[in-house]
Protein backbone atom coordinates (compact mmCIF):
# COMPACT_ATOMS: atom_id res chain seq x y z
CA UNK A 1 0.00 0.00 0.00
CA UNK A 2 1.47 3.53 -1.07
CA UNK A 3 0.07 6.76 0.30
CA UNK A 4 2.29 9.91 0.90
CA UNK A 5 0.92 10.49 4.16
CA UNK A 6 0.55 8.10 7.25
CA UNK A 7 1.40 8.37 10.82
CA UNK A 8 3.00 10.29 12.35
CA UNK A 9 2.39 12.56 8.83
CA UNK A 10 -0.75 13.17 8.30
CA UNK A 11 -2.11 15.92 6.23
CA UNK A 12 -6.10 15.38 5.69
CA UNK A 13 -8.68 12.76 5.95
CA UNK A 14 -6.52 10.61 3.77
CA UNK A 15 -3.42 9.43 5.94
CA UNK A 16 -6.30 8.46 8.46
CA UNK A 17 -8.16 6.30 5.67
CA UNK A 18 -4.94 4.77 4.81
CA UNK A 19 -3.91 3.92 8.33
CA UNK A 20 -7.38 2.85 9.47
CA UNK A 21 -7.38 0.00 6.62
CA UNK A 22 -4.46 -1.52 6.64
CA UNK A 23 -4.84 -2.03 10.61
CA UNK A 24 -7.99 -3.55 9.61
CA UNK A 25 -6.73 -5.50 6.93
CA UNK A 26 -4.09 -6.86 9.30
CA UNK A 27 -6.73 -8.05 11.64
CA UNK A 28 -8.52 -9.80 8.89
CA UNK A 29 -5.43 -12.05 8.79
CA UNK A 30 -3.76 -9.76 5.71
CA UNK A 31 -0.12 -8.77 5.39
CA UNK A 32 0.40 -5.61 4.58
CA UNK A 33 2.77 -3.19 4.23
CA UNK A 34 2.50 1.06 3.73
CA UNK A 35 5.33 2.65 1.91
CA UNK A 36 5.17 6.06 2.77
CA UNK A 37 7.21 9.28 3.20
CA UNK A 38 9.62 9.90 6.31
CA UNK A 39 8.40 12.33 8.89
CA UNK A 40 8.80 12.83 13.21
CA UNK A 41 6.29 12.37 15.92
CA UNK A 42 4.67 14.91 17.94
CA UNK A 43 7.28 15.35 20.29
CA UNK A 44 10.14 15.60 17.65
CA UNK A 45 11.60 12.54 17.56
CA UNK A 46 12.60 10.43 14.18
CA UNK A 47 9.44 8.43 13.44
CA UNK A 48 11.42 4.67 12.00
CA UNK A 49 12.60 4.05 8.70
CA UNK A 50 11.16 0.63 9.23
CA UNK A 51 9.06 -0.70 12.09
CA UNK A 52 5.38 -3.07 12.45
CA UNK A 53 3.09 -1.06 14.48
CA UNK A 54 -0.34 -2.55 14.88
CA UNK A 55 0.70 -5.40 12.71
CA UNK A 56 1.31 -2.64 9.66
CA UNK A 57 5.07 -2.83 8.20
CA UNK A 58 5.89 0.53 7.65
CA UNK A 59 8.53 1.38 5.44
CA UNK A 60 9.37 5.42 5.46
CA UNK A 61 11.20 6.97 2.51
CA UNK A 62 13.51 10.11 3.17
CA UNK A 63 13.08 12.93 0.86
CA UNK A 64 16.26 13.12 -1.82
CA UNK A 65 17.96 15.85 -2.82
CA UNK A 66 17.34 18.40 -3.88
CA UNK A 67 15.15 19.31 -0.59
CA UNK A 68 12.19 20.67 -2.67
CA UNK A 69 9.70 22.79 -0.47
CA UNK A 70 5.67 21.32 -0.63
CA UNK A 71 4.44 24.32 -2.45
CA UNK A 72 2.18 24.96 -5.62
CA UNK A 73 5.30 25.93 -7.99
CA UNK A 74 7.68 23.01 -6.80
CA UNK A 75 4.81 20.38 -6.46
CA UNK A 76 5.03 18.02 -9.72
CA UNK A 77 9.39 18.14 -8.65
CA UNK A 78 8.06 17.41 -5.19
CA UNK A 79 5.85 14.70 -6.04
CA UNK A 80 8.33 13.08 -8.41
CA UNK A 81 11.10 13.38 -6.01
CA UNK A 82 8.62 11.02 -3.79
CA UNK A 83 8.06 9.05 -5.80
CA UNK A 84 11.84 8.39 -6.52
CA UNK A 85 12.41 7.23 -2.43
CA UNK A 86 9.27 5.24 -2.38
CA UNK A 87 9.91 3.20 -5.15
CA UNK A 88 13.74 2.95 -3.74
CA UNK A 89 12.59 2.17 -0.05
CA UNK A 90 9.94 -0.78 -1.27
CA UNK A 91 12.83 -2.43 -3.66
CA UNK A 92 15.19 -2.16 -1.12
CA UNK A 93 12.99 -3.60 1.59
CA UNK A 94 12.04 -6.61 -1.12
CA UNK A 95 8.93 -8.97 -0.10
CA UNK A 96 6.50 -10.79 -1.87
CA UNK A 97 3.27 -9.23 -2.85
CA UNK A 98 -0.59 -10.17 -4.40
CA UNK A 99 -1.81 -6.56 -4.90
CA UNK A 100 -0.05 -2.80 -4.92
CA UNK A 101 -2.75 -0.05 -3.77
CA UNK A 102 -1.88 3.12 -4.36
CA UNK A 103 -3.81 5.67 -2.77
CA UNK A 104 -4.45 9.17 -5.12
CA UNK A 105 -1.76 10.66 -8.09
CA UNK A 106 0.70 11.91 -6.06
CA UNK A 107 2.14 7.99 -5.56
CA UNK A 108 1.23 6.97 -9.14
CA UNK A 109 5.10 6.75 -10.50
CA UNK A 110 6.22 4.61 -7.60
CA UNK A 111 3.05 2.15 -7.33
CA UNK A 112 2.89 1.46 -11.23
CA UNK A 113 7.04 0.74 -10.97
CA UNK A 114 6.10 -1.33 -8.10
CA UNK A 115 2.83 -3.42 -10.15
CA UNK A 116 5.23 -4.19 -13.28
CA UNK A 117 8.35 -4.81 -10.80
CA UNK A 118 6.29 -7.94 -9.17
CA UNK A 119 3.73 -8.42 -11.59
CA UNK A 120 1.08 -8.39 -9.46
CA UNK A 121 -2.14 -6.30 -10.56
CA UNK A 122 -2.52 -2.60 -9.14
CA UNK A 123 -5.88 -1.60 -7.61
CA UNK A 124 -6.38 2.66 -6.64
CA UNK A 125 -8.41 4.55 -4.31
CA UNK A 126 -9.16 7.97 -6.20
CA UNK A 127 -9.66 9.98 -2.75
CA UNK A 128 -10.63 13.12 -4.88
CA UNK A 129 -9.70 15.01 -8.36
CA UNK A 130 -8.06 17.80 -9.84
CA UNK A 131 -10.66 18.79 -11.83
CA UNK A 132 -13.69 18.14 -9.66
CA UNK A 133 -11.36 20.22 -6.85
CA UNK A 134 -12.13 23.47 -9.69
CA UNK A 135 -15.43 22.22 -10.50
CA UNK A 136 -14.84 20.37 -13.69
CA UNK A 137 -12.04 22.62 -15.22
CA UNK A 138 -8.44 22.26 -15.61
CA UNK A 139 -7.76 25.68 -15.24
CA UNK A 140 -3.56 25.70 -15.75
CA UNK A 141 -0.58 23.81 -17.04
CA UNK A 142 -0.33 22.13 -13.55
CA UNK A 143 -4.08 20.96 -13.47
CA UNK A 144 -3.33 19.27 -16.92
CA UNK A 145 -0.33 17.49 -15.30
CA UNK A 146 -2.02 16.03 -12.33
CA UNK A 147 -4.72 15.36 -14.63
CA UNK A 148 -2.99 13.61 -16.80
CA UNK A 149 -1.05 11.39 -14.10
CA UNK A 150 -4.53 10.52 -12.79
CA UNK A 151 -5.66 9.07 -15.89
CA UNK A 152 -2.67 7.15 -15.67
CA UNK A 153 -3.82 5.68 -12.60
CA UNK A 154 -6.87 4.59 -13.65
CA UNK A 155 -5.28 3.22 -16.52
CA UNK A 156 -3.09 1.04 -14.94
CA UNK A 157 -5.03 0.07 -11.73
CA UNK A 158 -7.10 -3.48 -12.16
CA UNK A 159 -9.53 -2.04 -10.41
CA UNK A 160 -10.62 1.49 -8.57
CA UNK A 161 -12.24 2.27 -5.61
CA UNK A 162 -13.96 5.28 -4.83
CA UNK A 163 -15.66 6.36 -1.35
CA UNK A 164 -18.92 7.44 -2.84
CA UNK A 165 -21.64 6.87 -5.87
CA UNK A 166 -21.14 10.55 -6.74
CA UNK A 167 -17.43 10.21 -6.95
CA UNK A 168 -17.71 6.61 -8.91
CA UNK A 169 -20.00 8.71 -11.74
CA UNK A 170 -16.84 11.38 -11.51
CA UNK A 171 -14.10 9.51 -12.10
CA UNK A 172 -16.06 7.36 -14.68
CA UNK A 173 -17.16 10.79 -16.52
CA UNK A 174 -13.43 12.11 -16.24
CA UNK A 175 -11.01 8.78 -17.20
CA UNK A 176 -13.41 7.04 -19.36
CA UNK A 177 -13.92 3.82 -17.29
CA UNK A 178 -15.42 1.14 -17.84
CA UNK A 179 -18.50 0.39 -14.58
CA UNK A 180 -17.04 -2.99 -14.10
CA UNK A 181 -13.49 -1.27 -13.41
CA UNK A 182 -15.15 0.95 -10.44
CA UNK A 183 -16.50 -0.15 -6.95
CA UNK A 184 -17.72 2.33 -4.20
CA UNK A 185 -15.83 1.16 -0.91
CA UNK A 186 -16.74 4.03 1.56
CA UNK A 187 -15.08 5.50 4.14
CA UNK A 188 -15.46 4.56 7.92
CA UNK A 189 -14.60 5.33 11.36
CA UNK A 190 -13.97 3.72 14.61
CA UNK A 191 -16.08 5.31 17.39
CA UNK A 192 -14.18 4.53 20.07
CA UNK A 193 -11.06 6.99 18.56
CA UNK A 194 -13.17 9.66 19.42
CA UNK A 195 -14.49 9.08 22.77
CA UNK A 196 -12.97 11.91 24.85
CA UNK A 197 -12.38 12.07 28.12
CA UNK A 198 -14.86 14.32 29.88
CA UNK A 199 -12.28 16.21 31.21
CA UNK A 200 -10.46 16.83 27.95
CA UNK A 201 -13.86 17.94 26.43
CA UNK A 202 -14.16 20.27 29.11
CA UNK A 203 -10.51 21.91 28.66
CA UNK A 204 -11.88 22.22 25.33
CA UNK A 205 -15.08 23.86 25.66
CA UNK A 206 -13.34 26.65 28.54
CA UNK A 207 -10.96 27.40 25.85
CA UNK A 208 -12.29 28.20 23.28
CA UNK A 209 -15.90 29.08 24.06
CA UNK A 210 -16.67 29.76 28.11
CA UNK A 211 -19.54 32.51 27.33
CA UNK A 212 -21.44 31.35 24.10
CA UNK A 213 -21.91 28.15 21.67
CA UNK A 214 -18.76 26.64 20.39
CA UNK A 215 -19.52 26.34 16.43
CA UNK A 216 -16.58 23.89 15.23
CA UNK A 217 -14.84 23.68 10.88
CA UNK A 218 -12.39 20.68 10.92
CA UNK A 219 -10.27 20.24 7.48
CA UNK A 220 -8.03 21.65 5.25
CA UNK A 221 -7.78 25.45 4.22
CA UNK A 222 -8.58 25.74 0.51
CA UNK A 223 -11.18 27.33 -1.42
CA UNK A 224 -13.00 23.96 -2.11
CA UNK A 225 -13.56 23.30 1.58
CA UNK A 226 -16.20 26.78 1.64
CA UNK A 227 -15.13 27.87 4.68
CA UNK A 228 -15.12 31.33 3.64
CA UNK A 229 -18.62 30.72 3.43
CA UNK A 230 -18.75 30.16 7.20
CA UNK A 231 -17.28 33.27 7.93
CA UNK A 232 -19.65 35.03 6.60
CA UNK A 233 -22.49 33.43 7.55
CA UNK A 234 -21.03 34.19 11.63
CA UNK A 235 -21.73 37.95 10.75
CA UNK A 236 -25.34 36.72 11.33
CA UNK A 237 -25.18 34.11 13.64
CA UNK A 238 -23.07 36.07 16.29
CA UNK A 239 -26.11 38.42 16.25
CA UNK A 240 -28.71 35.41 17.12
CA UNK A 241 -25.95 33.72 19.43
CA UNK A 242 -24.42 36.08 21.97
CA UNK A 243 -20.92 35.12 22.51
CA UNK A 244 -20.51 33.31 19.60
CA UNK A 245 -17.11 31.40 18.77
CA UNK A 246 -16.24 29.69 15.67
CA UNK A 247 -13.37 27.42 15.60
CA UNK A 248 -10.96 26.71 12.68
CA UNK A 249 -8.82 23.84 13.22
CA UNK A 250 -6.75 22.99 10.01
CA UNK A 251 -3.96 24.45 7.79
CA UNK A 252 -3.83 24.78 4.28
CA UNK A 253 -2.49 27.28 1.36
CA UNK A 254 -5.61 29.32 1.61
CA UNK A 255 -5.25 30.36 5.29
CA UNK A 256 -3.53 33.87 5.67
CA UNK A 257 -6.77 34.53 2.72
CA UNK A 258 -9.49 32.82 5.12
CA UNK A 259 -7.92 35.09 8.20
CA UNK A 260 -7.65 38.28 5.92
CA UNK A 261 -11.54 37.86 4.83
CA UNK A 262 -12.89 37.18 8.11
CA UNK A 263 -11.21 40.50 9.30
CA UNK A 264 -13.08 41.87 6.26
CA UNK A 265 -15.79 40.87 7.29
CA UNK A 266 -15.81 42.19 10.59
CA UNK A 267 -15.55 38.72 13.06
CA UNK A 268 -12.17 38.33 13.16
CA UNK A 269 -12.43 38.61 16.75
CA UNK A 270 -14.95 35.91 16.98
CA UNK A 271 -13.26 33.13 14.64
CA UNK A 272 -10.12 31.38 16.11
CA UNK A 273 -7.67 30.08 13.88
CA UNK A 274 -6.56 27.20 15.40
CA UNK A 275 -4.23 25.13 13.32
CA UNK A 276 -4.05 21.68 12.21
CA UNK A 277 -4.93 19.42 15.86
CA UNK A 278 -3.98 15.99 15.69
CA UNK A 279 -5.52 12.61 16.73
CA UNK A 280 -5.24 13.69 20.69
CA UNK A 281 -7.59 17.17 20.03
CA UNK A 282 -9.65 16.66 17.80
CA UNK A 283 -11.84 14.14 19.65
CA UNK A 284 -12.09 16.02 22.75
CA UNK A 285 -12.35 19.55 20.11
CA UNK A 286 -15.78 17.82 18.22
CA UNK A 287 -17.35 16.89 21.82
CA UNK A 288 -16.72 20.22 23.33
CA UNK A 289 -18.56 22.25 19.75
CA UNK A 290 -22.50 22.34 19.73
CA UNK A 291 -22.23 21.93 15.87
CA UNK A 292 -19.74 20.75 13.49
CA UNK A 293 -19.86 22.61 9.86
CA UNK A 294 -18.65 21.31 6.70
CA UNK A 295 -19.12 23.82 4.13
CA UNK A 296 -17.41 22.47 0.91
CA UNK A 297 -18.18 23.41 -2.57
CA UNK A 298 -16.46 20.01 -3.36
CA UNK A 299 -16.24 17.03 -0.66
CA UNK A 300 -15.79 13.27 -1.98
CA UNK A 301 -17.15 12.05 1.19
CA UNK A 302 -16.51 13.94 3.79
CA UNK A 303 -14.87 12.28 6.78
CA UNK A 304 -14.99 14.74 9.05
CA UNK A 305 -19.34 14.53 9.54
CA UNK A 306 -18.28 10.42 10.51
CA UNK A 307 -15.95 11.78 13.09
CA UNK A 308 -18.06 14.66 14.63
CA UNK A 309 -21.08 11.92 14.60
CA UNK A 310 -19.20 9.36 16.46
CA UNK A 311 -17.91 12.07 18.87
CA UNK A 312 -21.65 12.38 19.32
CA UNK A 313 -21.69 16.42 17.90
CA UNK A 314 -24.58 17.50 15.27
CA UNK A 315 -23.36 18.13 11.90
CA UNK A 316 -24.45 20.95 9.54
CA UNK A 317 -23.09 20.14 5.90
CA UNK A 318 -22.80 21.37 2.64
CA UNK A 319 -25.65 19.17 -0.01
CA UNK A 320 -22.67 18.26 -2.00
CA UNK A 321 -20.75 14.95 -3.23
CA UNK A 322 -20.67 12.19 -0.75
CA UNK A 323 -21.63 14.44 1.84
CA UNK A 324 -24.77 14.09 0.61
CA UNK A 325 -24.87 10.06 1.44
CA UNK A 326 -24.14 10.52 4.89
CA UNK A 327 -25.79 13.90 5.78
CA UNK A 328 -29.76 13.60 5.79
CA UNK A 329 -31.62 16.51 6.32
CA UNK A 330 -33.60 16.75 9.64
CA UNK A 331 -32.45 13.09 10.03
CA UNK A 332 -28.97 12.43 10.31
CA UNK A 333 -27.81 16.57 10.35
CA UNK A 334 -29.23 19.44 8.61
CA UNK A 335 -27.90 20.55 5.03
CA UNK A 336 -27.72 23.61 2.43
CA UNK A 337 -27.08 24.10 -0.67
CA UNK A 338 -23.24 24.75 -0.94
CA UNK A 339 -22.18 28.21 -1.43
CA UNK A 340 -25.50 29.07 0.25
CA UNK A 341 -24.40 31.22 3.11
CA UNK A 342 -28.34 32.22 4.05
CA UNK A 343 -28.81 28.39 4.11
CA UNK A 344 -25.83 27.84 5.99
CA UNK A 345 -26.56 30.77 8.92
CA UNK A 346 -30.09 28.91 9.12
CA UNK A 347 -29.23 25.53 9.51
CA UNK A 348 -26.17 26.49 12.14
CA UNK A 349 -28.85 28.70 14.20
CA UNK A 350 -31.27 25.72 13.94
CA UNK A 351 -29.27 23.30 15.14
CA UNK A 352 -27.93 25.67 18.34
CA UNK A 353 -31.58 27.09 18.93
CA UNK A 354 -33.54 23.66 19.09
CA UNK A 355 -31.92 21.38 21.77
CA UNK A 356 -34.81 18.27 20.82
CA UNK A 357 -33.51 18.56 17.25
CA UNK A 358 -29.65 18.53 17.76
CA UNK A 359 -30.32 15.63 19.92
CA UNK A 360 -32.46 13.90 17.66
CA UNK A 361 -29.99 14.24 14.65
CA UNK A 362 -26.94 13.21 16.71
CA UNK A 363 -28.33 9.90 18.07
CA UNK A 364 -29.57 9.27 14.55
CA UNK A 365 -26.04 10.30 12.78
CA UNK A 366 -23.97 7.88 15.74
CA UNK A 367 -26.57 4.93 15.08
CA UNK A 368 -25.24 5.70 10.80
CA UNK A 369 -21.76 5.33 11.72
CA UNK A 370 -22.22 1.96 14.00
CA UNK A 371 -24.56 0.43 10.99
CA UNK A 372 -22.79 1.38 8.26
CA UNK A 373 -19.25 2.63 8.24
CA UNK A 374 -17.20 -0.08 10.29
CA UNK A 375 -13.82 -0.50 9.38
CA UNK A 376 -13.74 -4.16 9.32
CA UNK A 377 -16.48 -4.11 7.15
CA UNK A 378 -14.45 -1.92 4.64
CA UNK A 379 -11.42 -4.12 5.16
CA UNK A 380 -13.80 -7.04 3.83
CA UNK A 381 -15.00 -4.90 0.62
CA UNK A 382 -11.60 -4.01 -0.20
CA UNK A 383 -10.33 -7.53 0.31
CA UNK A 384 -13.03 -8.34 -2.61
CA UNK A 385 -11.19 -5.78 -4.35
CA UNK A 386 -8.33 -7.29 -4.35
CA UNK A 387 -9.04 -10.72 -5.08
CA UNK A 388 -11.10 -9.33 -8.37
CA UNK A 389 -8.20 -7.31 -8.99
CA UNK A 390 -5.97 -10.62 -9.16
CA UNK A 391 -8.11 -12.90 -11.13
CA UNK A 392 -8.93 -10.81 -13.43
CA UNK A 393 -5.29 -10.12 -14.54
CA UNK A 394 -2.93 -13.12 -13.05
CA UNK A 395 -0.05 -12.17 -15.11
CA UNK A 396 0.67 -8.14 -16.17
CA UNK A 397 1.99 -7.62 -19.55
CA UNK A 398 3.54 -3.82 -19.94
CA UNK A 399 1.20 -1.89 -22.52
CA UNK A 400 2.07 1.33 -24.08
CA UNK A 401 0.22 4.04 -23.17
CA UNK A 402 -2.68 5.60 -25.51
CA UNK A 403 -2.63 8.96 -26.54
CA UNK A 404 -4.16 11.25 -23.38
CA UNK A 405 -6.53 14.17 -25.23
CA UNK A 406 -7.53 16.30 -22.57
CA UNK A 407 -10.84 18.42 -24.07
CA UNK A 408 -11.45 21.85 -23.15
CA UNK A 409 -14.40 23.19 -21.29
CA UNK A 410 -15.88 21.68 -18.33
CA UNK A 411 -15.32 18.07 -17.72
CA UNK A 412 -17.98 17.31 -15.19
CA UNK A 413 -20.83 19.25 -16.76
CA UNK A 414 -24.08 17.04 -16.67
CA UNK A 415 -25.96 18.81 -18.89
CA UNK A 416 -22.83 16.93 -21.73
Amino acid sequence: MLSWEYPPVLVGGLGRHVHALATALVRAGHDVTVVTRYGEHADGTPAALDEVVEGVRILRAPQDPPMLPLTTDTLLAWTMSLNHSLTRAALVAGGEYDVVHAHDWLVNHAAVTLKHHHRVPLVATVHSTEAGRHRGWLPAELNRSIHSIEWWLTYEARRVLVCSADMRWEVSRLFELPAAKTQVVRNGVDPQAFAAAPADVRAQREKHAPDGPMVLYAGRLVFEKGVQDLLDATVALRERHPGLRVIVAGDGPHAEDLKDHAEHAGVGKDVDFIGFAGPRDLPALYAAADCLVVPSRYEPFGLVALEAAAAGTPVVASRVGGLAEIVEDGVTGLSFPPGDVAALTEAVSSVLSDELLSRRITAAAHELVLNRYGWDDIAEATAGAYAKAAGDERAMRVRALPTLDIPEGNLLSRDA
